[in-house]
């Protein structure tokens, strides 16, 4: 039922834009009560940002599936195809969702939370994969090189939207991320 709301409220997204749809209407649109909405979603911003947790979650689990021996730089971008698979399965509508979190306050502050999570669940596992303690502040390197890997994904994300994706999320995140290492 989830997934079935979720479709609803992006067509009417679409339609009618973020802002300007109500959760009454999704809820209508969906066959459902504005408190079973709820039950669903917390919020009518987490309809758009929910699924961001949980690809927080992948991102991590793939970089902590890479070869021990691999660069930690190199796990980190094997394991953004999380989110090139993510976008190339429907391009449209992926350019549709991110044109959406970044046109709209609500949605942009929700997502910068979730990439700090995704910042937060990533950094220990790099950290271990450096041989440093993840609860020590005293070697920043885990922290500096996923922030420095979120930054990549965000310019090759702002890069793609802005090319309307004729240049495959893939490839800039590759030229963004190796930029780093030239």
């Amino acid at each position: 039922m989830r997934a079935e709301v979720s479709a609803v409220a992006f067509r009417l997204f679409a339609e009618q834009g973020f802002e300007k749809t109500t959760v009454d209407q999704i809820a209508a649109e969906a066959g459902l009560s504005r408190a079973t909405f709820f039950r669903y979603f917390g919020t009518k911003e987490d309809v758009v940002i929910g699924d961001l947790e949980e690809l927080g979650r992948d991102l991590a689990r793939r970089f902590a599936e890479r070869p021990s021996n691999e660069r930690p730089w190199e796990s980190l971008r094997r394991a953004f195809d999380a989110l090139t698979e993510f976008n190339a399965d429907e391009p449209e509508k992926a350019l549709s969702y991110v044109r959406m979190l970044c046109e709209t306050p609500s949605l942009k502050a929700r997502h910068w939370e979730k990439q700090q999570a995704w910042h937060d669940l990533l950094a220990p596992e790099v950290a271990r994969r450096l041989g440093t303690d993840p609860a020590s502040c005293e070697d920043p390197r885990a922290c500096a090189l996923v922030a420095s890997a979120l930054a990549c994904k965000d310019a090759a994300t702002e890069a793609w939207t802005a090319c309307d994706g004729a240049v495959p999320l893939a490839v800039l995140i590759d030229r963004a991320m190796g930029a780093l290492t030239a």
